[in-house]
């Protein structure tokens, strides 16, 4: 096997380890705060052994989880843009944030306070201007009300971490509905 072989093995064991992770993270049924290395491993079809290379701790492994998820919700803002009106983005966003809040749950419970606030202090300012460039396009069309920035949504979003997992489905999206009922302009 050639070197750059096993650079692209490393790499697609790398994506599947972060992906049985991110899947751990995003159960609610038997608790993300139990995420076990060993079952993430064995879901990505790998080793302990090359798990532990590519994360040297199981924190290293749910920030990792959280930064990817992270950029997809932020990368998703222009492809949304350019397929929707603004509010229609806006709307199909917080449809997505709806994963990531799922995942973020997981994060949350899975890793320390201390390391949860300096892993989203590091990242929470992407998410600010994400949101901000939604809310801006919107109002710009007329189709979502001023004075509305993305700290108020984001303290409504707040009421995500409020639903219990028996709930999850049905009332997320239900509270999405809603929150975007209150942004549109009347």
């Amino acid at each position: 096997m050639t070197g750059r072989e096993r650079r692209s093995d490393a790499v697609a064991n790398r994506r599947r380890i972060v992906e049985a992770a991110r899947e751990e993270l995003s159960r609610t049924d038997d608790g993300a705060a139990e995420l076990r290395l060993h079952r993430v491993a064995k879901a990505a079809g790998v080793g302990q052994g090359t798990l532990y290379r590519h994360f040297p701790t199981r924190e290293h492994l749910v920030a990792e989880v959280y930064e990817q998820e992270m950029s997809r919700l932020v990368d998703a803002v222009a492809p949304l843009l350019a397929e929707h009106t603004p509010l229609g983005a806006l709307t199909r966003w917080l449809e997505h944030l709806i994963d990531y809040a799922r995942v973020k749950r997981g994060v949350m419970a899975a890793i320390e306070a201390a390391a949860w606030r300096d892993l989203y202090s590091e990242q929470h300012h992407r998410l600010d201007e994400a949101l901000d460039l939604l809310l801006d396009r919107g109002r710009a069309a007329g189709e979502v009300r001023a004075g509305v920035d993305a700290t108020d949504v984001i303290l409504l979003l707040g009421a995500l971490s409020r639903i219990p997992d028996a709930e999850w489905e049905p009332r997320a999206h239900t509270l999405v509905t809603i929150i975007v009922d209150g942004l549109r302009t009347p």
